[in-house]
């Protein structure tokens, strides 16, 4: 999807908000309306005009990367740039990303405005973007598909390259090597490696324990490449597993399973979340599986849709998706297995494809 496209795509949403404009803040819709890179600064999107606010550092990408925005140059405090930015443009209300904003931004903005002769109304607007980025077209989609493939030949790796005596540190860190060697950007998360009793957290951070066989050893990575990420999980056992770790994995695949075979475009995200999870609380362990079964992925690590117990989300074509169910019991460990799938053509399809 061309950048001009989002951006009508968003003032479509005007009107049923009510504001004639929208100042867009946050990094990662900053990236998704403009495609430049790393901007910091913000967007003024009105029914007819598109302008990038930013200072000198930016300045020459901008008008590289984005030439759909007229660019308004900016440096110094708020007080000093804003009437000239809001001068030509007749906005009686503006809608700000209440959901990124913080008090602070919010008073700041407030205060400004309030100086300017018939000056717009702040209208608290959240996730309008967000809502958008939860479809992907095929460019983000062929993004997220390379950062999985490349999630994917580094959990091969890592299953040659385990050993007992090893650390959690020392095996996360070795992913990480890896991702960053095989191109990789800066990673989505922080990656976690949880061995033994560690492994019943779900977001257990690497420590400096050693791995031992037998335990379960729970690995959650991602990759990003061209901005977007991937984020998968397994669950290995070094040596001969014994028969609770056979037990509690089989339960999480079979779920998961579960779930991929049968979740169809139309669905909500507790009905899908529900066909996991009948699995885990039919076989005892209903209690033992405390988070979503998935949730969306692209420029953050955790966007819509929510595929959990209570989500309303609608799941529907071009969504990309995690489908990680688990089960996490305390002084033993857990086992969660992750995948990223995507919605195409009415049908799921598994995106990553490391071993289970």
């Amino acid at each position: 999807m061309q950048i001009q496209d989002r951006i009508n795509q968003l003032r479509r949403q005007f009107s049923d908000h009510q504001i004639d404009a929208i100042l867009i803040s946050q990094p990662e819709n900053l990236y998704y309306l403009s495609g430049c890179e790393g901007l910091e600064g913000h967007l003024l999107i009105t029914a007819d005009q598109a302008v990038i606010v930013t200072d000198f550092r930016y300045v020459e990408q901008a008008q590289r990367q984005s030439p759909e925005y007229a660019l308004f140059r900016i440096s110094g405090k708020m007080a000093e740039w804003l009437p000239a930015l809001f001068k030509d443009h007749h906005i009686k209300s503006l809608g700000f990303e209440s959901g990124f904003a913080t008090v602070a931004f919010f008073e700041q903005l407030n205060t400004n405005l309030k100086t300017l002769p018939s000056g717009p109304i702040l209208v608290p607007v959240n996730g309008l973007v967000e809502n958008l980025r939860a479809v992907k077209d095929e460019e983000e989609i062929g993004a997220i598909e390379k950062a999985a493939h490349l999630t994917d030949a580094v959990l091969a790796h890592i299953a040659k390259f385990l050993a007992p005596g090893l650390t959690e540190l020392q095996v996360a860190w070795e992913i990480e090597k890896y991702l960053r060697e095989h191109g990789s950007q800066s990673l989505p998360f922080e990656l976690i490696v949880a061995a033994g009793p560690n492994s019943a957290l779900p977001h257990a951070r690497p420590s400096d324990r050693p791995i031992k066989a037998g335990e379960p050893i729970l690995v959650d990575l991602g990759a990003r490449c061209n901005f977007y990420g991937s984020d998968l999980s397994r669950t290995f056992c070094l040596g001969q597993p014994n028969d609770t770790f056979k037990k509690i994995y089989d339960i999480v695949l079979k779920a998961q399973m579960m779930a991929i075979e049968n979740l169809q475009p139309g669905m909500t995200g507790a009905e899908a979340d529900a066909l996991a999870r009948r699995v885990i609380s039919e076989a005892g362990y209903a209690d033992s599986f405390g988070h979503g079964l998935g949730h969306g992925i692209g420029l953050v690590t955790h966007e819509n849709p929510r595929v959990s117990l209570n989500s309303n989300d609608i799941l529907s074509e071009g969504m990309v998706f995690t489908i990680e169910p688990g089960i996490y019991i305390s002084d033993w460990g857990g086992v969660r297995i992750e995948d990223d799938i995507v919605i195409e053509n009415g049908k799921i399809r598994v995106i990553s494809s490391a071993r289970k």
